[in-house]
């Protein structure tokens, strides 16, 4: 099952690449759903068979919480806002491309003095989840959409699930139904901010808001 956690790893770094190089925010959504997808195949294949009912619940509500719902959250609000596209980000995104790469890069580097410590066969799922998790951080500070820091937040979120995946073998589930319910609560909370803020100020630029302290 080692080769198939290796693709599913390799799906959601491309992912991330995905993210860094899109402007359009449907796009965005979409490859949340994509990793997403991942997650849930790369926890099931690190598994030993027969899967217990614990795992098989815990993929049901990782699909359904950040393949569904969420995205259907973060679609309604884009249709509330009236916005579609990251126009002028504060880094290009070939800048974020080749950040990116070198975020990846370092990931490896990092990740060395932690491999002993991981569920056999998840080796590769360590530099995965964090540059996923960079990934994360990095869209958050470079875009000024605050939808798309949103899923910048997302991002960030599912390099750490995914690292929970790779370090902890026994975690209980009770933990990790508590951080999906985080992050919906979250993403609900920044959903109707959102929606406030462009029906108060006509946009949802993060950078055009921080003048409003001046």
């Amino acid at each position: 099952m080692a080769a198939w956690t290796d693709i599913f790893v390799l799906g959601l770094v491309l992912s991330n690449f995905r993210l860094l190089a899109s402007s359009r925010l449907t796009v965005m959504i979409e490859t949340m759903v994509l990793q997403a997808f991942a997650l849930t195949a790369i926890l099931l294949t690190l598994a030993d068979r027969p899967w217990p009912l614990r795992l098989i619940v815990l993929s049901l509500v990782t699909l359904a919480v950040k393949g569904a719902l969420l995205p259907w959250l973060l679609r309604r609000t884009m249709r509330a806002a009236d916005v579609r596209r990251e126009i002028e980000p504060f880094i290009g995104y070939n800048v974020s491309i080749l950040a990116g790469i070198a975020i990846l890069g370092l990931g490896f580097l990092i990740v060395q003095p932690l491999k002993a410590t991981v569920v056999p066969g998840s080796a590769s799922l360590l530099p995965g989840a964090l540059f996923t998790t960079l990934t994360g951080l990095l869209i958050i500070v470079s875009r000024r959409k605050a939808l798309a820091q949103v899923v910048g937040y997302l991002a960030m979120e599912n390099g750490i699930y995914a690292f929970g995946a790779a370090l902890v073998v026994k975690e209980p589930m009770l933990v990790e139904m508590g951080v999906l319910l985080d992050v919906f609560v979250a993403v609900f909370v920044m959903g109707i901010t959102i929606y406030q803020i462009n029906r108060e100020f006509d946009h949802i630029d993060t950078d055009r808001l921080s003048e409003l302290k001046d």
